[in-house]
């Protein structure tokens, strides 16, 4: 069905924006930007919920201050829209005000989403839900305003992790460097997303690192994180953001992944590849993705689950 923003959103009084578990710079930046032309373009506020902390890196986004984690369960919004949501699942509680919703609209970018709610903007070609809101906006003629150039500059470069991962395009350049005309300052941003790491995080990101495993002549290399791990440096849940590039990142390495702790049945996987098709590894289990960046949670012990993993991978 063809979504006309300008039409559901003049129609909407009581909006609300969600972003996924365990943010990272595409959804805020997405849910940040959406609020920003929200209010630029038609003198209206929306609510923005937030399903985890906000990193400490993604504090400098243009009215994230607004953005809050805890809502009153019992009220009911004319509009509810997903930002890179890939599953619906993985907004947590915050489904209910999906369910309860007048309208929902689903912005994304992942292959695997499964195109929930009422209407759907998604285009699984495109870098970034950053670079879907973009090109919505072009092609609608909507005005970018500063606030939001920032916000979708962000987006973009850290979906492609700095423009180097396989899915920069030609048109992720495009877009940055008119979001650059609009007021983005591609230093200011770099630094603020890659450059302001606290001494704890760059810690308890080498201590993973430096206790790898590796399978298969070094094809796969995985990481443990447990809850003690996190105690032991005070660590977010961001803190493990990466850290599955870098064990790819080795020349031997064909498969990355790293397994959390979420309980001691629970297990969150967050997988990278160089080849293997992650994502369908990932659907098998409940979650989904991009061919060569792809998560799920099992539900499984840590031990359990990553032998589940492993015999799903396919050199």
């Amino acid at each position: 069905m063809i979504c006309n923003l300008d039409d559901i959103i003049k129609n909407s009084k009581k909006i609300l924006l969600i972003s996924h578990m365990n943010p990272d710079g595409d959804t805020l930046g997405s849910m940040c930007a959406m609020y920003s032309m929200i209010y630029h373009r038609f003198k209206k506020k929306a609510d923005m919920n937030i399903v985890s902390n906000v990193p400490y890196n993604y504090k400098f986004l243009p009215n994230i201050e607004n953005a809050q984690r805890y809502f009153d369960k019992s009220l009911v919004y004319d509009l509810v829209i997903t930002l890179d949501v890939a599953a619906i699942d993985r907004i947590l509680d915050s489904k209910i005000f999906y369910e309860k919703a007048k309208c929902t609209v689903n912005i994304d970018h992942h292959k695997t989403n499964p195109k929930f709610g009422d209407y759907q903007i998604i285009e699984a070609n495109a870098s970034s839900c950053g670079e879907v809101l973009y090109n919505y906006f072009k092609a609608n003629k909507w005005s970018i305003d500063k606030e939001s150039a920032i916000c979708l500059y962000t987006a973009i470069m850290t979906d492609t992790g700095n423009f180097k991962f396989e899915n920069t395009s030609s048109n992720s350049f495009r877009a940055v460097a008119d979001l650059v005309d609009a007021g983005a300052n591609p230093n200011y941003i770099y630094k603020q997303c890659y450059e302001t790491k606290t001494k704890n995080f760059v810690l308890f990101q080498n201590y993973c690192v430096n206790k790898a495993e590796f399978l298969e002549d070094n094809k796969i290399a995985y990481t443990t994180v447990y809850k003690k791990d996190l105690e032991k440096f005070s660590a977010g849940d961001d803190y493990t953001d990466g850290i599955a590039e870098t064990l790819r990142a080795i020349d031997t390495t064909e498969v990355a992944f790293v397994a959390k702790e979420v309980d001691t049945k629970l297990t969150k996987i967050s997988m990278r590849s160089k080849k293997t098709d992650v994502a369908e590894i990932c659907t098998k289990f409940g979650g989904g993705g991009h061919t060569f960046a792809a998560g799920c949670t099992i539900t499984a012990s840590v031990k359990d689950s990553i032998e589940k993993l492993l015999k799903e991978i396919k050199l």
